[in-house]
């Protein structure tokens, strides 16, 4: 079983070295994939310097900042692993925790599982009210536009079977990625769940990047892609083998 991890990476030379250490210093077969969106603060040669001590690096380089959508999409597009999981490179996400993602995988219950800050006794900084009020009416919106019951749409942490989300268009090119591929995965009828993470968030001093107007984004793209967004019948998933014996009754 190989995990692809897909990290956009914009001038963050001051966490690169360590995301990247605790990243493949994860138990499990990583191929770890490095989107450098046009960073100018030496992050691309530090990736190079990276790639040619770890062969688990493939390195693409944007030829300018596109935005953490069209980073993604790139390096969805590289993924060849049997699951992909995106990962920031800012630390508030904590690689440790794979394992606990990718289990509904495994275990063949899941096509898609988010990594939810709010669910579990997992530890968390405390932070910025006024995100955590917007992060709660989105994604309350967000469940009444889908008809799912997420705790944390705009979580970082998603991981995916391969052949789903490489089939799954994407087109934003900034922060709006999050509320368009819920709302896709929504209407594809997939199986998804949620596991409780930890989140180390960070402040605007310390390097964070999304703002008010992302927010407003995500909002338009909630309704955008809720009324574009057609429903899609999936194919019958497989059923795990543990599971057989009661199908069958």
């Amino acid at each position: 079983m190989k995990l692809s991890v897909v990290m956009p990476v914009y001038n963050e030379r001051t966490t690169l070295r360590e995301v990247v250490g605790k990243v493949l210093s994860v138990p499990l077969e990583i191929e770890l994939i490095c989107v450098d969106d046009g960073s100018r603060d030496g992050s691309r040669e530090i990736l190079a310097e990276l790639q040619s001590e770890h062969p688990q690096i493939r390195l693409v380089l944007q030829p300018q900042n596109l935005g953490k959508g069209a980073a993604l999409r790139r390096g969805i597009q590289e993924a060849t692993g049997d699951y992909v999981i995106i990962q920031d490179a800012d630390l508030e996400y904590d690689p440790g925790e794979y394992p606990l993602m990718i289990e509904p995988l495994i275990r063949g219950k899941a096509d898609v599982v988010f990594g939810s800050r709010f669910l579990g006794g997992a530890p968390h900084r405390v932070l910025y009210f006024w995100h955590s009020v917007g992060n709660s009416f989105l994604t309350l919106l967000s469940n009444c536009l889908t008809n799912i019951n997420l705790s944390d749409m705009e979580t970082c942490y998603k991981v995916f079977r391969r052949e789903v989300i490489q089939s799954i268009p994407i087109e934003e090119n900034r922060f709006g990625f999050e509320p368009e591929i819920t709302v896709k995965v929504a209407r594809r009828n997939l199986r998804i769940y949620e596991v409780g993470i930890s989140y180390w968030g960070r402040t605007y001093e310390e390097g964070k990047k999304i703002g008010w107007k992302d927010g407003v984004r995500a909002l338009y793209c909630l309704l955008k892609y809720s009324f574009k967004e057609p429903r899609i019948r999936t194919a019958a998933q497989a059923v795990p083998a543990t599971d057989r014996s009661t199908v069958a009754r």
